[in-house]
């Protein structure tokens, strides 16, 4: 039995959060059926055959689909207003099937310069061994990202905010230069949420996820998505994910159905405690720097203003005194917790320089803005005066 009748296409936001992809079993339950089974069976040995060369559309093995993941697909890609959306079983599963779906040896990748570093590793670790050609370029510079697409170029991927310089990028005019290219442009959002800012909207045609973050956002569960066209997926990313098996778990999508009914609640949260976060930050005496793209010191204000409807959750931020002084607050907090996740109801603060980035060398961390007295602080759902009053402590 559907949900009733309505256009989803007419709902607001909120409600597209609550009940998008709502399909109903027979039994009239509230909240999302979960499915957990790995398999079906078929009435006869003809309709196992048209299920099989798609003559019949229907679930046949979790691996392809899954009725629970199914309504996780459904539900974000309307909230990203993408044709399609599918379920991975981890952010980095996302990203992977992205960009090793389409490309081939001998095909050429341009990707920005400041990455998360795990994405970092798939651009200059993983593909380079396939024979394919990867560049990077410094993400706000266009004139570099010209030159670099005055070539043929099958991908472009980018992190906007990246991770952890929260370095913008500008989305539209990379696109516009990655088209005339002939690329595809493949956008990570995990820092801007679907709520903060729109991709496909700016020109990308895929976008992907680390659910793990502020979709879940309370710590239970990994997963991913990938967002594109319906041609994308049925030309190149199905058959991949259909045959590598990258798949979420039905358990895993159930706990995301029920972190995006509360998403924009949590995520307005975060943006107005990042905020005053980033403000208390750049006031004191002991920090070097502040990067937050709220803040109109941030050097693609400007952009920020434009492109995002708010800062996201991550404050970045350089101490006085480099590594030792980092650590000396570290460890001197007692209220928020060294964690190297982000996009969580607690507040999480990590030293990316020795945890997420330490396999990239010291030259590759400075060029991605990494400096030994940086720290990435993911702002949580506590009373903002706490977290003011443990960093001022701490500091």
């Amino acid at each position: 039995m559907s949900d009733k009748s309505s256009n989803p296409n007419d709902w607001q936001l909120a409600t597209r959060l609550v009940r998008g992809g709502l399909t109903r079993t027979g039994h009239s339950e509230t909240s999302e059926a979960l499915f957990l089974n790995s398999g079906y069976v078929y009435e006869s040995a003809q309709e196992a055959e048209e299920s099989f060369d798609g003559t019949r559309e229907r679930y046949v093995y979790s691996r392809f689909r899954n009725p629970t993941v199914s309504i996780f697909e459904d539900r974000l890609a309307q909230i990203e207003e993408a044709e399609v959306c599918r379920a991975t079983s981890s952010g980095m599963a996302a990203v992977h099937a992205a960009l090793l779906s389409q490309v081939r040896a001998g095909d050429r990748v341009v990707g920005s310069q400041a990455l998360f570093g795990s994405c970092m590793w798939i651009l200059t670790d993983l593909l380079p061994r396939y024979g394919v050609e990867v560049e990077l370029v410094p993400g706000p510079d266009l004139d570099a990202w010209k030159k670099a697409l005055s070539k043929p170029t099958r991908c472009v991927f980018l992190e906007s905010p990246a991770n952890p310089s929260l370095e913008l990028i500008d989305i539209a005019a990379v696109a516009e230069l990655a088209h005339a290219a002939g690329a595809v442009v493949v956008v990570d959002n995990v820092f801007a949420t679907p709520l903060l800012q729109k991709p496909l909207a700016l020109g990308a045609d895929v976008v992907v996820y680390s659910a793990t973050k502020h979709i879940d956002g309370q710590g239970r569960c990994l997963g991913g998505a990938v967002l594109c066209s319906n041609q994308f997926l049925n030309d190149v990313l199905g058959p991949y994910l259909r045959h590598t098996g990258p798949c979420l778990s039905p358990f895993n999508a159930w706990v995301l159905l029920k972190g995006l009914e509360t998403l924009e609640l949590r995520v307005s949260r975060h943006v107005e405690n990042a905020q005053k976060v980033a403000e208390f930050l750049e006031a004191h005496p002991a920090i070097e720097q502040v990067r937050y793209p709220g803040l109109p010191s941030h050097p693609q204000y400007a952009l920020a203003q434009r492109q995002m409807a708010g800062g996201g959750a991550v404050v970045a931020f350089s101490v006085k005194g480099g590594k030792a002084a980092a650590y000396k607050l570290l460890n001197g907090l007692r209220l928020i917790d060294i964690s190297n996740n982000l996009g969580d109801a607690k507040s999480l603060i990590t030293h990316p320089w020795t945890t997420t980035h330490q396999s990239r060398s010291p030259e590759e961390k400075l060029r991605m803005g990494i400096g030994e007295g940086l720290l990435r602080l993911s702002v949580g759902l506590e009373d903002v005066r706490d977290l003011t009053a443990d960093l001022a402590q701490a500091l």
